[in-house]
């Protein structure tokens, strides 16, 4: 149960770091960020194991970023 409290508020931050990084007028609100924030994270970790080649890679804060934005990205062109 802890975990998952703990994965929510690690998308949460991640998802409010990628917004303050790309700036605008996006459509949702906390629920909306802390999924593009975990889902940054997903990306941040696929695209890390495939680089690093190392199956048991995880996503750390720069490449959760990195993803969050990415989907940000993503999620603003959808969105129009």
């Amino acid at each position: 149960m802890f975990h998952l409290i703990g994965q929510a508020l690690f998308g949460l931050i991640v998802g409010a770091v990628a917004k303050l990084l790309l700036p605008g007028n996006d459509p949702g609100g906390i629920i909306v960020t802390m999924i593009i924030g975990l889902v940054g994270s997903v990306l941040g970790t696929f695209v890390g194991r495939a680089v690093r080649r190392n199956p048991n890679y995880s996503a750390h804060w720069l490449m959760s970023i990195l993803g969050a934005v990415v989907v940000l990205v993503l999620y603003r062109m959808l969105m129009r």
